[in-house]
């Protein structure tokens, strides 16, 4: 039990720490990042509780039990708005969206101090859990019979993991022309949270089985998977500073989503570099850029390239700055551009400004018309009515 207990803590303090930074990020798209962090919220509830009935501090338990429900009720509706938003890239909620939290405002309902004549039997209700049955409390926890809670939150978690397996099939984000860091992440989240969730109704498999090593098990087999994604994504850092760490900026001055190292490091660098290993970075890099086309992909970073390359980030940035002249942003906006000033013309007809930038690469309409206009000093539709007229 204290190595279960070990794995728990530690996969409790990360889903924590990854909550509240998602939940108070200023950067990125906030309904995702939101969305996000009441996923990481939730799980890290259920984790809590667990440690709390197996520890001195039992009392908590059904304050922080009652805590947790309203978001555990919301929770399979998260799971579906994030794909949905992800797909559609929407920034904020739709009006009819709002109405997928209802089942929390019955949650607060239920968990409200009411004046019951039969007090809550939190004793059983930790038995219960304990036997690694969360979803299936058969004890009254409220002022709604229990049938809210077993039977509620179970079919809410297989609707809602049904449609929006559904969605993501039909809308065929999956396909291999999505990007590769969309369609990554997209993939890793939908069997991450398929994982939990279908893991919440194993403990029908073993309802009538009375072997305490088998919660024991389960636990730790939980503890270890959440510190496996973690180290996972640690080791992508595409997926984890674009979806979890979303603003964290890598050094100090420096813009979100540009990772070039700072002037001092390259400087410190620069003696390392023979000519001719700068000129053969250069040409490499420009290969990259005009034969595999990465700028189309809107996440694409200054680390993307150097992996791609097979060298280090600082020797990229340097290049940049030295020999391009440009600092990275600069540079794949300037290819970026070259590719909307071909496509808009062909496309004009049929697609926006805006639509014809987003495939081009450029993740937000303002960093488009800025970099447009910083490369020919003029707006799109100035510079095309001149092109007309010439």
């Amino acid at each position: 039990m204290t190595l279960s207990l070990f794995f728990s803590s530690i996969s409790c303090f990360l889903l924590l720490l990854f909550s509240l930074h998602l939940f108070f990020a200023k950067r990125g798209n906030r309904l995702l990042n939101r969305l996000l962090a009441l996923l990481f919220l939730s799980r890290f509830g259920q984790i809590l509780i667990t440690l709390f009935i197996h520890s001195d501090h039992q009392t908590l338990f059904p304050f922080v039990y009652q805590l947790f429900t309203p978001l555990w009720y919301i929770t399979p509706a998260c799971f579906y708005l994030y794909v949905i938003s992800f797909i559609q890239r929407n920034q904020q909620p739709l009006k009819f969206q709002w109405l997928h939290f209802m089942p929390a405002i019955f949650a607060v309902i239920h968990i409200f101090p009411w004046h019951l004549s039969n007090p809550v039997n939190w004793n059983l209700i930790a038995i219960q859990i304990a036997e690694n049955k969360q979803l299936f409390i058969t004890e009254r926890t409220g002022l709604f019979s229990p049938v809210f809670y077993y039977l509620g939150r179970p079919v809410l978690v297989i609707v809602y993991l049904s449609v929006t397996w559904y969605a993501v099939l039909k809308s065929k984000i999956l396909d291999k022309k999505t990007e590769p860091v969309r369609r990554d992440w997209l993939l890793l989240f939908l069997r991450i949270g398929t994982f939990f969730y279908l893991a919440g109704f194993l403990s029908l498999a073993f309802w009538n089985i009375d072997k305490p090593y088998i919660n024991t098990l389960f636990m730790i087999i939980n503890g270890m998977i959440v510190l496996i994604i973690m180290v996972f994504v640690l080791h992508h850092p595409r997926l984890f500073y674009g979806y979890l760490f979303v603003s964290v900026n890598l050094n100090p001055g420096q813009k979100h989503g540009d990772t070039e190292a700072p002037a001092q490091i390259n400087q410190a660098k620069k003696m390392s570099l023979l000519p001719e290993q700068l000129l053969k970075y250069s040409i490499s890099m420009k290969e990259v850029m005009e034969i595999k086309q990465p700028y189309l992909l809107e996440n694409f970073q200054i680390v993307d390239l150097a992996g791609e390359l097979n060298i280090p980030v600082h020797h990229c940035s340097f290049v940049l700055n030295n020999l391009i002249g440009k600092n990275f942003r600069d540079w794949i906006n300037e290819y970026r551009i070259r590719s909307f000033m071909e496509q808009y013309p062909l496309k004009s007809e049929r697609m926006t400004i805006e639509s014809v930038a987003h495939e081009c690469g450029f993740k937000s309409t303002a960093t488009f018309y800025n970099a447009f206009k910083k490369e020919t000093g003029l707006m799109p539709t100035a510079y095309f009515s001149q092109k007309k007229v010439s």
